[in-house]
């Protein structure tokens, strides 16, 4: 058996504890990427309902992209998800650079 076979789950538990099924994923056209969505996401390819190759393609999402959700995720739980986190976090950034210099 290949190493990167895994037999497909039926469902997974989603980051608000409750069961979640491929159905209950956000639509493949989803344009707005809410915390929830993008957490739903991460929980799908970690528990195996969806493998990272499948949840790219469905959703139009970089590698890079998702591995930094999953990132955010276990830096920060969910709430690291949030636009205005990053937002917070560049800001900080900068202004840490500006007053090196």
């Amino acid at each position: 058996m290949p190493e990167q076979y895994r037999p497909r789950v039926r469902y997974v538990i989603g980051p608000d504890g409750s069961p979640l099924t491929v159905a209950d994923l956000p639509p493949k056209n989803t344009k707005r990427w809410v915390v929830r969505r993008k957490a739903e996401v991460v929980a799908a390819v970690r528990g195996g309902l969806l493998s990272l190759e499948e949840a790219c393609e469905r959703y139009m999402l970089t590698v890079e992209e998702f591995l930094s959700w999953q990132r955010s995720i276990e830096r920060n739980g969910v709430r690291g998800l949030r636009a205005t986190r990053i937002q917070e976090f560049r800001k900080k950034k900068y202004t840490d650079e500006e007053s090196q210099d």
